[in-house]
């Protein structure tokens, strides 16, 4: 994710209605976000559908470590043999 501009890359909701179709070329050429403002206070945040995929991305590889992180710690783990077992069992069933 690129830096955010105060300049460049924050709007007041008036503006961005009126200029919607250039911020959204904008945020696709040049792969910023706009931080949209109302009352002068945050109101929303719009991204690149590529800016968006990366986060989600990055949101589930977290939480997928999280996870494994939490099992380890509750000794719900599998030695290498038994990785290996249920992997053979699946593939025979698939055949």
């Amino acid at each position: 994710m690129k830096n955010i501009s105060v300049s460049n890359d924050i709007i007041p909701v008036g503006e961005f209605k009126s200029k919607l179709a250039y911020f959204l070329n904008q945020i696709q050429e040049q792969g910023n976000s706009l931080i949209i403002t109302q009352n002068g206070k945050p109101a929303g945040v719009l991204l690149s559908p590529k800016e968006f995929d990366q986060l989600k991305e990055t949101k589930q590889f977290i939480a997928s470590v999280a996870r494994g992180l939490s099992d380890s710690e509750k000794g719900n783990v599998m030695t290498t043999a038994q990785v290996k077992a249920q992997l053979r069992k699946k593939r025979a069933r698939n055949n």
